[in-house]
């Protein structure tokens, strides 16, 4: 445990990071994700084509190929400079938004179609009826599942440790390589931290749900 209680800065530090990358690739995530499953149950056929294409493409992607995509091609495009955080960012960012969009485009299926059609009756635009009808229900019918694509995301920081950064799983690797008759100390300590950052998102989303539930 010494190794732990010596280090601590150093893992703190990694997790730090690992919150950030998420926070940011999270928010950006929900956003886009939203954006693309209002585009997968428009009425107008190029949008619903290019949320469909998007899915398809990026949640069929292995997320390290977008990794090495965005760290080394994008230098070649001539953007260049210390943006290895957020080109890793962007990376989970886009591909984490495709899970979001499916699980917030089952959660708009699963509104009852009259609700939509009461909106149209009144004059609602297909804008109007998705922002102030359906998307409030259908995000409050998908806490669980989006919660889940959020947990996979956090676990999937741990991939950036390849490429440089010095997130949780770098710190892991790096005090592995120093005190390796201490490696099942360094696996548990890290292990917890994740755990840690797990059951906050996953109370969180039950807190959530408790607080946005409908009586019936």
């Amino acid at each position: 445990m010494n190794v732990l209680i010596d280090n601590l800065p150093d893992l703190l530090s990694g997790f730090g990071k690992t919150l950030a990358l998420s926070a940011i690739a999270g928010v950006c995530a929900l956003i886009l994700g939203t954006i693309l499953a209002s585009f997968r149950v428009s009425p107008v056929p190029v949008f619903r084509a290019i949320g469909t294409s998007y899915v398809n493409i990026f949640r069929n992607t292995p997320l390290v190929l977008l990794f090495v995509l965005f760290i080394f091609g994008l230098p070649q495009l001539g953007i260049t400079g210390d943006h290895l955080f957020a080109f890793a960012a962007a990376a989970m960012s886009i591909y984490t938004a495709a899970f979001v969009c499916e699980a917030l485009r089952s959660g708009i299926n699963s509104v009852n179609v009259g609700q939509a059609e009461a909106a149209r009756s009144i004059g609602l635009t297909f804008q109007q009826n998705l922002s102030l009808v359906i998307l409030p229900q259908a995000f409050r019918a998908v806490i669980p599942p989006l919660a889940s694509v959020f947990i996979a995301l956090v676990k999937n920081t741990a991939i950036v440790e390849a490429f440089g950064i010095t997130e949780a799983a770098y710190q892991m690797d790096s005090l592995v390589r120093d005190h390796p008759q201490s490696i099942y100390a360094v696996f548990a300590g890290t292990a917890a931290g994740y755990i840690i950052i797990v059951f906050a998102i996953s109370g969180a989303a039950r807190l959530l749900e408790r607080k946005l539930e409908v009586k019936r």
